[in-house]
């Protein structure tokens, strides 16, 4: 025992000067390395938040020269919310949110069930096809979709017409149905439907291949308890895939809030940057731009882009309480 207790602790040797700094230096690596991340996003992308929020609170116009910022607190707030433009562009903007974006999911969700059971070896070719318009110019859609419209010489006034004048037995039997005489797209009662099916052709793909991922992950267990109850295949679709699909819904109609109250290029280029007949086509985003960078009133145009982030905050809300709830 006494030997035991005799035995000298070994001494642990003081670290060395070098030692500590490799430690430090293997603490600070990870860092430095991702450090670019931080440094682009605070420069590109959080500055640029910040400085839009404190904007939205003075007046500035830089066309002016290098003025200063005048607080105005939030005058420019209530400006945005009186003036009638902007609540027109704001009701634009809804109608074609809602013209082009139901459609969308009603459209898609069906039709990526249907490639799904329908399509085996020729699925990836029909994705593809349903998914170029998404990934396609949105001038050159714009502009290729100003031709089809034209009136007087666009393919869907020619189609449209050409219905309306059919004939049997002397008799306009469609007529009552399609338009005899072209229309002018660009009058106001049909800017908004103009605009709107671009923007449905343009993004349906896109949320069927949403939906058609999220069918691709649903346990083909459920459909075969499905068959051995009795359900046929739409008893399927209704009460196997809709109820599993709603958290892609729920996503998938997020996107569709956000881009829709975002919409610029499809009616800016449609209705040549002016919004159209009586602004018709101007939406919010539209809207923004004229006062910003044509009116050159910077902080009216930061509060504007504010009101739309609150607008699209609370309808994300809305949307996560409707769609966003558990399955069980």
């Amino acid at each position: 025992m006494n030997s035991i207790t005799s035995q000298s602790v070994p001494h642990k040797a003081p670290a060395k000067k070098g030692n500590f700094w490799l430690r430090k230096g293997n603490k600070i690596a990870p860092y430095f390395f991702i450090s670019p991340f931080f440094i682009i996003f605070g420069v590109f992308g959080l500055f640029p938040l910040l400085f839009s929020l404190y904007l939205s609170f003075h007046y500035w116009e830089p066309a002016a020269g290098l003025a200063a910022m005048e607080w105005v607190g939030l005058e420019n707030y209530i400006f945005a919310f009186q003036d009638d433009w902007f609540q027109k562009s704001i009701y634009n903007t809804g109608v074609i949110a809602l013209k082009s974006g139901i459609p969308q999911h009603a459209l898609a969700i069906p039709l990526a069930f249907f490639i799904h059971t329908s399509f085996t070896r020729w699925r990836n070719t029909v994705i593809g096809v349903y998914f170029i318009p998404y990934i396609t110019s949105t001038v050159a859609i714009s502009l290729v979709f100003t031709t089809l419209f034209s009136r007087d010489f666009g393919m869907v006034n020619q189609v449209l017409t050409s219905l309306g004048n059919f004939t049997i037995a002397d008799m306009k039997v469609l007529s009552w149905i399609f338009p005899v005489e072209n229309i002018d797209w660009t009058r106001p009662e049909y800017t908004k439907d103009m605009i709107s099916f671009v923007v449905f052709w343009r993004y349906v793909g896109w949320n069927t291949v949403l939906y058609l991922s999220a069918l691709q992950t649903i346990p083909r267990d459920l459909y075969e308890a499905a068959i051995i109850d009795g359900a046929n295949r739409y008893q399927q679709f209704r009460y196997v895939t809709l109820p599993m699909l709603k958290p892609m819904a729920f996503f998938a109609v997020t996107l569709t809030i956000i881009g829709n109250l975002q919409l610029f290029e499809e009616p800016f280029i449609i209705t040549g940057g002016t919004g159209g007949i009586d602004q018709a086509g101007k939406t919010a985003a539209m809207h923004m731009y004229i006062t910003a960078f044509v009116e050159s009133d910077f902080g009216t145009a930061s509060a504007i882009s504010w009101i739309l982030f609150m607008i699209i905050a609370g309808l994300t809300w809305l949307n996560h309480k409707v769609l966003g709830g558990s399955n069980h």
